[in-house]
């Protein structure tokens, strides 16, 4: 049965990619049909699926949530995950507020209420993005964990070393998706991570929920997953060495500098230094200066540091897509 709205409630639009989803979509649609706040239009698109993720995501528009199921036609063919995303974001009309679904999560009955209580308190016009922790689940969602607290608070500095912002946990108002619209990211992250960096790099407000909010499923075929081992990501993310992480972080700097006017001033500065340092003398002077271009943990702030300082690699050099989180390299799963 389709739920009615409040008429007064702030719409929210649901974004959804699927790609081969099937096995857990439906769990993530009903915790989706029982949000406390039901002001909601979920608008999807099947990215090249070859299960049966776009039938049953038909089959939920036509039944559950019929009339509040919009689907994004106009590009066909096999985007990716960022890509797809990026399309949703310029795609869907404009919307007081804007939040991102993955196929094999649940949330919390209370997550979008949760998430607009907390945004709609700022100002309109100020970007502003909601992100959250996540309870850590195998296949079968029996949690083994919560997603750690942050020990710093989310700022500019802080996202272009890290990011925080797991993506099925966000809710952006319409400045902070107004950023984003027509401005995908660069290769090296997904729109999670690059949705963080503009808006902390406008000036805009991150704002981090110590609560839990949604059951994030780990399983074999993760996009992007998270270990819950602090030791096992660190040599993961020694094996891996400064090359691809440093490779992010100056393609970051190269694509905020080159296409956004909309970064504030001391922002602005702050990556024309980064870019250029050259020497280890200039880049020694950088991290003296900007002592707050740091990540959550300190043994992950010594080693960024040291990459920063000794790069192993080309500064034009690009890397396929990969992602970050605390110490390795993942995008939107912070732990």
């Amino acid at each position: 049965m389709t739920q009615k709205r409040a008429e007064s409630s702030p719409q929210i639009a649901i974004l959804l990619s699927l790609y081969n989803g099937e096995t857990y979509l439906d769990a993530q649609l009903a915790s989706i049909l029982v949000q406390t706040h039901r002001d909601w239009t979920l608008y999807w698109r099947d990215d090249a699926s070859t299960d049966l993720s776009h039938e049953r995501m038909r089959a939920f528009a036509e039944g559950p949530g019929q009339g509040r199921c919009v689907e994004i036609t106009t590009r066909h063919g096999r985007l990716g995950v960022a890509g797809s995303y990026a399309h949703l974001l310029d795609a869907i009309p404009t919307t007081p507020y804007v939040a991102f679904a993955d196929q094999d999560d649940i949330w919390e009955p209370k997550k979008l209420e949760w998430a607009l209580d907390a945004v709609s308190r700022r100002p309109a016009e100020k970007p502003t993005l909601y992100c959250a922790r996540q309870y850590l689940t195998d296949a079968d969602l029996v949690i083994f964990q919560e997603s750690a607290p942050l020990s710093r608070r989310p700022d500019f500095h802080a996202s272009l070393t890290q990011n925080i912002a797991t993506g099925h946990t966000i809710l952006l108002n319409a400045a902070a998706h107004s950023l984003m619209r027509n401005t995908p990211p660069p290769p090296s992250v997904l729109h999670d991570w690059w949705a963080y960096l503009l808006t902390s790099a406008a000036g805009g407000e991150v704002i981090f929920d110590n609560r839990c909010v949604s059951y994030y499923r780990q399983h074999a075929h993760n996009t992007v997953g998270a270990t819950g081992s602090f030791i096992r990501r660190g040599w993961a993310a020694c094996r891996r060495g400064p090359k691809v992480f440093m490779t992010i972080f100056n393609s970051n700097v190269a694509c905020l500098r080159e296409g956004q006017k909309t970064i504030a001033p001391e922002n602005r500065k702050l990556l024309e230094d980064l870019a250029a340092a050259r020497t280890f003398v200039q880049r020694l002077s950088v991290l003296c200066r900007y002592r707050s271009l740091k990540r959550q943990r300190s043994v992950e702030s010594l080693v960024f540091r040291l990459w920063y300082l000794f790069p192993t690699h080309p500064r034009s050099q690009t890397v396929k897509r990969v992602r970050d989180s605390t110490v390795p390299i993942r995008s939107g799963k912070y732990r």
